[in-house]
C-alpha cells in the first residue's frame, strides 16, 4: 500500500476523503423514523400525538420542497415568456423616463412630460455644453402625459446637430413654476438579460429596464 500511495503523491494526486452529508433527505428521514419505531421501549411506546407530529413534520417538509420546485418551474416559464415579449420590441419605439432625448440626423426628437396638473408647459432643450438651444412653449396641457416633438431647429432657425439633448420641462401656473419629469421616446436596438432582469438597449439613450416602459409606440 505504501508504494501505491507514493505513486499517487509523485503524480501530484491525492485521495479525497468522502464528504460527509450535511442534510437529511426524505429517505433518511423515513429510515430514522422506522428505526425509532423498531427500537422503542415496549413499556414506553411513542405517544400517538408525538408520532403524528413527526408524520406532520415530514409532510410539511415534503410539501415545501414540492412547492419550491413548482415555484422555480413557474418562474422559469415566466422569465422565458417575458424574454420573448421583450424581443418583439426590437425596432419599435418605447416611452421611458429620461432627462435626455435623441435627435437623429434630419429627424425629430420625440418626448413627453408627466404633467402633475393642468397648466402651461414650457420645455428648454439644452446642448451638451449647457447652452439652451431651443425654448418650446407648448401652451396649456392637461394633467397626465403630454407628448411633444422638437424639429431640431434652434432659436435662430438653424438646424442643430444629431445627438443627445437634455430636456428641462416646467409647469407654469400664473407666477409659479414647477419642475416636471420628462420622458423620452427611444428605439429599441436589442434586449439584454442581467441579474436585475431584462434591459432594453435604446438608440442614443441610456439602457432602460423593461419595467420602466410607459408606452409602446
Amino acid at each position: 500500500m505504501s508504494t501505491i500511495d507514493t505513486t499517487y503523491n509523485d503524480l501530484g494526486l491525492s485521495l479525497q476523503q468522502p464528504v460527509a452529508q450535511q442534510s437529511l433527505g426524505q429517505e433518511d428521514f423515513l429510515r430514522l423514523m422506522t428505526t425509532q419505531l423498531q427500537n422503542q421501549d415496549p413499556f414506553k411506546p411513542m405517544e400517538n400525538g408525538e408520532f403524528l407530529g413527526q408524520i406532520a413534520q415530514f409532510s410539511t417538509v415534503s410539501g415545501i420542497q414540492e412547492m419550491q420546485a413548482s415555484i422555480a418551474t413557474l418562474a422559469s416559464s415566466l422569465s422565458a415568456n417575458q424574454t420573448l415579449q421583450a424581443a418583439s420590441l426590437v425596432g419599435r419605439g418605447v416611452l421611458v423616463p429620461s432627462e435626455t432625448g435623441w435627435l437623429p440626423e434630419g429627424g425629430e426628437l420625440r418626448a413627453a412630460a408627466a404633467m402633475p396638473a393642468s397648466g402651461q408647459l414650457v420645455v428648454d432643450i439644452v446642448a451638451a455644453d449647457g447652452t439652451v438651444v431651443r425654448n418650446l412653449d407648448l401652451g396649456t396641457q392637461a394633467a397626465g402625459i403630454a407628448s411633444f416633438t422638437w424639429d431640431g431647429l434652434d432659436n435662430a432657425g438653424a438646424q442643430a446637430g444629431e445627438g443627445r439633448y437634455t430636456m428641462r420641462a416646467r409647469l407654469v401656473q400664473g407666477s409659479s413654476e414647477t419642475a416636471v419629469e420628462t420622458l423620452a421616446v427611444g428605439q429599441v436596438q436589442s434586449v439584454g438579460l442581467s441579474r436585475d432582469g431584462l434591459t432594453l438597449e435604446l438608440l442614443g439613450l441610456d439602457p432602460a429596464p423593461l419595467a420602466d416602459i410607459l408606452q409602446i409606440l
